[in-house]
């Protein structure tokens, strides 16, 4: 007997109904990232037939160069959410403030905020990249959407997800009843359940940092480093460097075997450099429910209050017991060991 599939539309369909006032606009938002996705994965397939490799030339608002694709993904999360009615605002880090949302079939006043290329540096090289997002509801009272509605810490937010164009398609996501992964049939269009309930480890063996910035690491980072790669750490061998070079792809691969991800705060970005609304806020969420955490080095992520909509924040991610212990560290609780870093 073949087994049915369970699409991303079913799965959503039954976990929104844990938000009865917002659940038809939660599963509107889920559809138009879900489309989004599926074009966007569609552009990257022949992103070297195309002229959509490399910058535009232009600086967007973090003073970043803005490569094509990053335009191409920006307006087509933000054209097929227009289209589709749903929501009344959003946010993209390819955007200076916030755009509202066509909004005709929003009750609930939903909130969507993204990363609509993460990673877009390596699309020249063929390395995975990714789509993050996150979905919130509005604070003030009210039909128009105010800044101050998306200045909200993270642990409000009703769901999250990540798109990761790799070797698959996948599509992870959570609305606050556990992590579930669904691949792209490329066939059907679809969006099927292929990890359902994911766990992460508790701990890991590889840790994922961009040691080229190690010359301005504070001197407690290193010491947690020579930790890891330390044969006398907790773990009983040393960890092992994996760093992809993007934020989805390195997260995914510690969210499934385990491990942490670190972008700290350093002598050049003293508040680090992730972005907290729409990078950090959604994989803290999705870490936290699938059992890791999530951490700016002092706190949780999730319990931080935001003062802008593009706030840095330094990142500490993935299976709970490294992050922790990274923090541990961090605080200066955990004496040094003197193994040299391998870079």
């Amino acid at each position: 007997m073949t087994r049915k599939l369970i699409t991303l539309a079913r799965k959503v369909r039954e976990d929104a109904e844990r938000y009865p006032e917002a659940a038809l606009e939660i599963q509107g938002l889920f559809d138009a990232v879900a489309l989004a996705a599926l074009r966007i994965s569609r552009e990257l397939g022949r992103a070297g037939m195309a002229d959509v490799l490399g910058s535009t030339g232009e600086i967007n608002v973090h003073g970043e160069a803005v490569r094509k694709l990053d335009v191409l993904a920006h307006e087509t999360i933000v054209g097929l959410v227009k289209e589709s009615g749903w929501g009344a605002a959003m946010a993209s880090e390819e955007a200076d403030d916030i755009l509202p949302c066509s909004g005709g079939r929003s009750a609930a006043g939903c909130l969507l905020v993204f990363d609509p290329l993460d990673g877009s540096s390596n699309i020249d090289v063929n390395v995975g990249v990714g789509t993050i997002f996150g979905i919130t509801g509005k604070r003030s009272p009210g039909k128009e959407v105010e800044l101050e509605d998306f200045l909200r810490p993270g642990m409000d937010q009703i769901a999250a997800g990540y798109v990761l164009y790799g070797s698959s398609t996948m599509l992870v996501c959570t609305l606050g009843n556990g992590v579930h992964g669904f691949t792209l049939d490329l066939d059907s269009g679809e969006f099927v359940l292929t990890h359902p309930g994911i766990v992460s480890p508790r701990r890991g063996a590889t840790f994922s940092i961009n040691m080229g910035n190690h010359e301005r690491f504070d001197g407690s980072l290193d010491l947690y480093l020579r930790h890891l790669v330390s044969e006398k750490n907790q773990n009983e061998k040393p960890y092992s460097l994996r760093y992809i070079g993007s934020l989805a792809a390195d997260f995914h691969r510690n969210l499934l075997h385990g491990g942490i991800f670190m972008y700290p705060a350093d002598s050049k970005s003293r508040h680090g450099k992730l972005r907290l609304l729409y990078e950090a806020n959604p994989l803290a969420m999705i870490a936290e429910q699938a059992g890791g955490r999530a951490s700016n080095g002092v706190e949780d992520i999730l319990r931080i209050e935001p003062s802008s909509l593009h706030q840095r924040v330094p990142l500490f991610i993935g299976s709970a017991e490294d992050v922790t212990e990274a923090e541990a560290f961090l605080a200066g609780r955990r004496a040094s060991g003197s193994t040299r870093i391998a870079c």
